[in-house]
């Protein structure tokens, strides 16, 4: 009798924890995330115009130097991730207390489908890249843009015109960087570089706006 009485407490316990667990998780994708820093996001804008620079200069033609396009947009791209993840972490730690490992697994649950599907797409399309390489620069943007529409929610007003700024910048370049213009340092420069810092200046002005609050 014990013994069942003790194994129905636990039971009751194991079931209020999943309900507190569940609870703290629809809070958390309910709630403003201030885990993306102005300076950081504006860093990775910077860091992309500064890639299409570095493409104008060393990478001619692109097409025929598709392992140099790829290292380069990659490897800017791997280098923004890194530095946004390691702000994400101290600055969810510091800013949302007992609510941060929600708040950390909400924003990255809505943004790791989008990354993935970039990262499989990039796969799919270099297997043939003079064939496909081309549509690389718009769909990014694309997929990038439906990460930035999956965050609106707990991120600060204005940010879907953002989302709304990848998917135009995205499907103009499908339209226009193709033939002569495949690969422009331009598509992904002004795409990306214009986004994150408006990102960036969106995020200021939150601060700014709960600084003013408090």
């Amino acid at each position: 009798m014990y013994f069942a009485l003790q194994s129905e407490a636990m039971r009751e316990l194991e079931d209020a924890l999943a309900d507190i667990s569940a609870i703290r998780s629809q809070i958390a994708r309910s709630s403003l995330f201030h885990g993306y820093g102005p300076a950081t996001v504006a860093v990775t804008g910077l860091l992309a115009i500064a890639a299409s620079i570095a493409q104008s200069a060393l990478i001619a033609a692109p097409l025929a130097a598709i392992e140099g396009y790829l290292a380069l947009w990659i490897g800017s791209a791997l280098l923004g991730i890194a530095l946004t993840a390691v702000e994400m972490i101290v600055r969810t730690r510091r800013l949302h207390g007992a609510m941060a490992n929600e708040m950390l697994a909400a924003a990255v649950e809505q943004f790791l489908p989008a990354l993935g599907v970039g990262a499989l797409l990039t796969v799919v399309l270099v297997v043939r890249p003079s064939d496909t390489a081309w549509l690389l620069p718009g769909l990014w943007q694309v997929v990038f843009a439906l990460g930035v529409f999956a965050s609106v929610r707990f991120l600060p007003r204005g940010v879907f015109w953002v989302g709304g700024w990848y998917l135009l910048s995205g499907l103009s370049a499908l339209m226009l960087a193709r033939g002569e213009h495949a690969l422009s340092p331009a598509a992904m420069g002004i795409g990306f570089g214009v986004g994150q810092l408006a990102t960036a200046a969106l995020l200021y002005r939150a601060r700014d706006e709960a600084s003013s609050d408090a």
